[in-house]
């Protein structure tokens, strides 16, 4: 009996723990790029979580004071990789606000269906490597064969398949053939069908549903107090979009689209699933867009007559400053540049949506586990490119 009472004393007291340091990422491909996640844990709970970006850093906006404007238009093809035409389209409203000068009609019609379609292509890597996070590995490849159907019809016009340098100050590099709004609108078709596949395939599977619902939470005063854009803000509930609220292109002002907005279907609102659902949604509006923009596009010049002349040599805007914000598939880019004059801005700044959205990374991820820490961060849908700049 006194041998059994002495088994019986806890020797857990003298026991001392403490938490552990994980390292998620940079390599870690749920991390989408190189990003390193500092995460504390307590078991298999965060308790506290530091992002640590910069792995990508290369001098983007020190490069745009030293290089001249239309120099430029490449290097914002690199800023978020996946979305190259929208990022060309920033930077050319704000060069052309600085020059006082408008892309003509022609130019304003097809740099929608671009930027639309790369929207689309954009949304459509999000959604397969989302599904992989989530241990759903057959989207990935339905999501590539919609996109690779994108990529050849923007190749056409630009002679690029993802970097694309088109849409430039004045207006776009090249005109378009005659069969190529046909193939988009046969594009769109085809499109329609393909997304209810993904839905069946992922968008109501009960698995991916009960590890998306509930989780990574954004409510809407937070999403406003950490200035999120794009699928993340719409998806905590606010009907925000600029190109319904600050339309950038007249043709937006002229076509009919709704805004897709989170509603909590499954779990609360502004969870991951409301992210993911907003994204889908946002394709197929991109493909309302498309459709009655192609119906639409005037005949004309595809680049404003004035600036074949500037183009001849380096653009010198008059002395000043612009800024200009478009509605990325991530959310708000922004550039700010001053002029003095020059053949090169002496200020160029890039207000990055990947950068502004990742910083409420630190406050979701504090008590979730490290797998829900992974859905959390690829509801975010982040481009590493756009984060360093």
């Amino acid at each position: 009996m006194e041998a059994l009472e002495m088994y019986a004393v806890d020797d857990r007291a003298d026991v001392y723990t403490e938490e552990l340091k994980l390292n998620l990422g940079p390599q870690h491909p749920s991390t989408h790029g190189v990003l390193r996640v500092e995460l504390r844990l307590d078991g298999e709970i965060i308790t506290a979580a530091r992002c640590d970006i910069g792995y990508l850093h290369r001098c983007a906006e020190k490069i745009g004071e030293n290089v001249s404007y239309l120099q430029y238009t490449p290097y914002t093809d690199r800023m978020d990789y996946l979305a190259s035409m929208n990022n060309n389209l920033a930077w050319s409203l704000t060069v052309e606000k600085l020059l006082g000068v408008e892309a003509p009609p022609r130019a304003q019609w097809l740099r929608v269906i671009v930027a639309e379609l790369n929207r689309i292509a954009s949304h459509l890597i999000a959604f397969g490597t989302y599904g992989i996070d989530m241990g759903a590995n057959t989207p990935f490849f339905y999501a590539f064969r919609e996109r690779e159907s994108i990529m050849a019809l923007l190749e056409r016009p630009s002679g690029a398949r993802m970097l694309y340098n088109y849409i430039r100050p004045g207006g776009v590099a090249h005109d378009v053939d005659e069969r190529w709004l046909p193939d988009v609108l046969a594009f769109c078709d085809e499109f329609e069908r393909r997304w209810a596949e993904y839905n069946t395939l992922l968008s109501t599977n009960k698995i991916f549903i009960e590890r998306t619902k509930n989780i990574g939470v954004i409510p809407r005063e937070m999403a406003l107090d950490y200035g999120l854009t794009g699928p993340v803000l719409r998806a905590s509930g606010v009907k925000w979009d600029l190109r319904r609220d600050v339309p950038y292109l007249k043709p937006y002002d002229e076509i009919e689209f709704d805004i897709p907005v989170g509603e909590g279907t499954h779990g609360t609102l502004g969870d991951c699933w409301d992210r993911y659902w907003v994204r889908m949604r946002e394709m197929m509006e991109s493909i309302r867009i498309i459709r009655q923009a192609c119906v639409r596009v005037p005949t004309g010049d595809f680049v404003e007559k004035a600036m074949l002349k500037m183009y001849k040599s380096p653009l010198k805007p008059p002395a000043g400053e612009a800024y200009m914000r478009c509605e990325n598939p991530r959310g708000e880019l922004g550039f700010y540049v001053v002029s003095a004059g020059g053949a090169s801005p002496i200020r160029c700044r890039a207000r990055g949506p990947s950068f502004c959205n990742l910083s409420v990374l630190d406050a979701l991820l504090p008590g979730c586990m490290i797998a829900d820490g992974v859905a959390i961060i690829g509801s975010l849908d982040i481009v590493l490119g756009e984060v360093d700049r």
